[in-house]
């Protein structure tokens, strides 16, 4: 009798997966027979989140219709109301970028699995495995022959691969560094490493074990890429380190519009000089810090220098983002530098363009920061770029131009709130030719140069499946 209870719990138990597994294995052949060889998938469920991401993804778009006119151009979307000529026509407004033609739209209803708020408590495997549902959803509904991710969804690419798909993705940072490893290990609290949690011992050596075995898993769908693209030396070097796949890996700096914000006049207004913060309103943009230094800032001034403003520009992506944005403005009011302080929401591209051309400089504090396509923007635009010392900004951008300094790099709330000073301090002929040289170095990570990098890199793979 107990043989026959095994048995029929077994048969419930084993059935149920046998079927789940067929199902899914006919999905997977249904895919790969019916692809369409003539067609790039682009996976990026947020068309809307205003940032670097977003100009990466129709630069690509636009350079892979010029190299490639005959291929179909889909984009795998979560934002129900987009239209392709919505998206053609927000490429254009917000970015700047003509398309050639409209993109084909593929809608996908569980985003809801990639969000964070969906996942209170570890998160970073939780989205990771959403994507995998979510691309699910996306290569079921449409199979392209080229997979390509924009998003940083690594978790997809096995998926994809067992859809018959060229993986390809642009990668901005890694999932999980090895930088962040070392802060648990440290018991360094950060935005991604709660406080409660650095000061355990316990709960720290748990966290440990978690990024160490998830490291290991990022680290094998990484590798599953037939082409990573990088923004950074420094996304570039954790990368190699993850996936193990250096072969296969190319830095290509990301698109930074440089062509509007290059003639824009480097003579500024003095008696109010402004400072602008451009970047969408999320933890990791460390807001706090530019409104705590700012307020130092101008406590510290000398009484003849005048007083500066601070501009926060950003987009706001969901209902978290829009709470960081009013807990800002409250904090600003604590600071008691309301009056110094404006905030520009969702702002199309061309009041951007117009917001940098009245700033003396430009602030950002992301710690490890991959690339940091804003304070190109700062430089290509005559502001100079106060950004913190680390990562891309360190390594790729603010640096010495045939022997001139570019700007300042900066890390404690002191070090920014003395940046400041310093820029506002400045004579006008010294600060004209820092912005001038600034400028000049930011023409290394023109949109043209990602154009021509970009259609390099993916040549290879284009070309081999075309013979």
């Amino acid at each position: 009798m107990g043989n026959g209870v095994v048995g029929v719990v077994l048969w419930f138990l084993v059935v149920p997966l046998l079927t789940i597994i067929s199902i899914v294995a006919s999905q997977i052949v249904y895919g790969r027979r019916n692809r369409d060889k003539n067609a790039v998938g682009f996976f990026h469920p947020y068309t809307n989140d205003g940032g670097g991401g977003e100009r990466v993804l129709w630069c690509a778009f636009k350079a892979i219709q010029d190299q490639f006119p005959d291929l179909h151009c889909v984009i795998y979307t979560g934002d129900q109301d987009a239209s392709p000529i919505s998206l053609a026509a927000r490429a254009k407004d917000r970015f700047g970028v003509n398309l050639i033609n409209p993109p084909i739209v593929v809608h996908l209803d569980k985003r809801r699995w990639i969000e964070e708020a969906t996942y209170p408590r570890f998160t970073m495997i939780g989205q990771s495995l959403g994507s995998l549902y979510l691309s699910w959803e996306a290569l079921c509904k449409f199979t392209p022959f080229y997979y390509f991710d924009t998003s940083g969804y690594a978790f997809t690419y096995p998926l994809a691969r067992m859809f018959g798909c060229k993986v390809i993705c642009y990668t901005h940072y890694p999932t999980i560094s090895l930088d962040m490893i070392s802060r648990v290990h440290q018991r360094r609290s950060m935005y991604n490493n709660d406080a409660s949690i650095s000061r355990s011992n316990w709960l720290s050596r748990c966290k440990l074990i978690y990024y160490t075995i998830f490291s290991w898993m990022y680290g094998f769908v990484g590798s599953c890429a037939h082409l990573a693209m990088v923004n950074s030396s420094w996304t570039q070097s954790h990368i190699e380190k993850l996936w193990r796949i250096p072969d296969r890996i190319v830095r290509v700096y990301p698109p930074c519009d440089n062509s509007l914000m290059q003639d824009l006049p480097l003579e500024r207004p003095t008696k109010n000089p402004v400072i602008i913060s451009v970047a969408q309103f999320r933890p990791e943009k460390a807001h706090p810090l530019q409104l705590e230094a700012f307020s130092v800032a101008i406590k510290k001034l000398d009484a003849d220098l005048p007083i500066p403003k601070l501009y926060f520009v950003g987009s706001c992506r969901n209902k978290a983002d829009e709470e960081r944005l009013q807990k800002l403005k409250d904090k600003a009011i604590q600071l008691k530098i309301d009056d110094h302080v404006e905030f520009y929401k969702n702002v199309m591209y061309r009041d951007l363009v117009s917001l940098l051309g009245g700033a003396v400089a430009g602030i950002h504090s992301m710690t490890d920061e991959h690339f940091g396509i804003s304070v190109v923007e700062y430089m290509a635009a005559g502001a100079i770029p106060i950004a913190h010392n680390s990562a891309g900004p360190r390594m790729d951008i603010v640096l010495e131009e045939d022997g001139q300094q570019t700007g300042f790099l900066a890390e404690s709330v002191d070090e920014y709130a003395d940046a400041i000073i310093r820029v506002v301090a400045m004579p006008e002929s010294e600060r004209l030719k820092m912005a001038a040289t600034a400028r000049v170095r930011a023409g290394r990570f023109s949109e043209q140069r990602f154009y021509e990098d970009f259609k390099a890199a993916i040549q290879p793979i284009f070309h081999q499946d075309s013979r």
